[in-house]
Formats: C-alpha cells, structure tokens, sequence
C-alpha cells in the first residue's frame, strides 16, 4: 500500500497519540515523525520524499488551521489530514475549503486515518511528478532561441510555414530550418505532440 520513502509528519500535543499513531504507521510499513507542537515541526529539516501531514486542529500556540493558512501563504504544498477531538461544522469547512484530505474527529477508526494518509501521500506524489515535468518541459523551453520561440507559438497555432516567414519576415526554408529545431529541443514528434505540449506549458503559467 505505501513506500517506505514517504513520510507522515503528525502534530499532536497529546504524546499518548503520537505513539499510538507511530506505531500504527510503522505496522503498515510507513515512515512517521512525530512532533508535539507546530514550533517543533516547523525548525525540523524535512527529507524531500511524498509527505503528509497528520494534524491536531487545537495546539498550544497556533492552532492547526492557522497553520494550515500560513503554509498556503509560503506556497508550502503538503496534503494535510486533520484530527480533533472537538470539531464542529465550521471548522471541516473551513479545512475542507482551503484543501485539507480529511478532516477526522477522535476516535476515528484506524482504516479512515490509514485511507486518509494514503490519499495525501498519492496526491502529493502526483504533485511533485506534475512539478518534475514541468521542470523538464521548461529546461526544454530553456533551449529555444528568442526567434525559435517565435516560430514554435505560431507554428502551435496551425499557421503554415509560409504565413510564419510573411509574418516574421523570413523565408520559407529558414521557417524550416527553425521548426526543426524546435521539434528536436522540444523532443516532439509530431505537430500534434508540440501543440500539446504548448497547450500544457500555457496552462501552468510558463512564458
């Protein structure tokens, strides 16, 4: 069900839960580290491995939700399971909106915690191979020439290779010659594979 690789990071005040978490965890086979409040796990160095974070929503200090704002804010992508022994409605809402996995309310059965965890960790594993590809696509962009960059927008807007020499004032066998390239950069092989990937860079923001 789990990689040993990943980690589950849980936040509990109550020590009785942390250990009882750890050892569920480990019976399953998976990594934990637990931490009796946010200030402790927030100054731990993190293994960059698929993660998730099992979260008391009422701690010393800032509260789970608060914290669940602020690593919005740093861009701090980590799939958080809440649990609580007193939640109430406005509280899932509010956990649930800003893109919690779970939100539990103690005593929760061990498979809703072990479903929840194995959620998160797939979602953040899917998260960090979208971000591995979009690096890999922006290393390839990295590659083009400002007029190869020219050539692939248009070429990726069905214009032939004339249209694209009239409009950037080349002739047609240089338009050619720089849509070549841009397949081989771009690793493309084929007219329809290089519009989809120009469709994905431009729908995750890439220049």
């Amino acid at each position: 069900m789990f990689d040993t690789q990943e980690t589950v990071y849980i936040v509990d005040d109550d020590s009785s839960v942390r250990t009882a978490l750890k050892r569920l965890l480990s019976l399953v086979g998976l990594h934990a580290e637990a931490y009796e409040s946010i200030d402790e796990f927030s100054k731990t160095k993190k293994e960059d491995v698929p993660s998730c974070l099992v979260l008391d929503v009422r701690l010393p200090g800032m509260g789970g939700l608060e914290f669940q704002d602020q690593l919005a804010k740093e861009g701090t992508n980590i799939p958080i399971i809440f649990i609580t022994a007193q939640g109430d409605s406005p509280m899932t809402r509010r956990a649930m909106k800003a893109g919690a996995v779970d939100f539990l309310t103690k005593p929760f059965r061990k498979k809703e915690l072990l479903t929840a965890i194995q959620q998160g960790l797939e979602r953040d594993r899917a998260r960090r191979a979208e971000s591995a590809s979009m690096a890999d696509l922006q290393g390839r962009l990295d590659q083009l020439t400002p007029r190869e960059a020219e050539v692939m927008r248009l070429v990726t807007t069905g214009m032939l290779n004339k249209q694209i020499g009239e409009t950037l004032g080349l002739t047609e066998a240089t338009v050619k010659i720089h849509r070549r390239r841009v397949m081989q950069k771009m690793q493309a092989n084929s007219l329809a594979e290089l519009v989809l990937t120009a469709e994905k860079i431009k729908r995750y923001g890439q220049p």
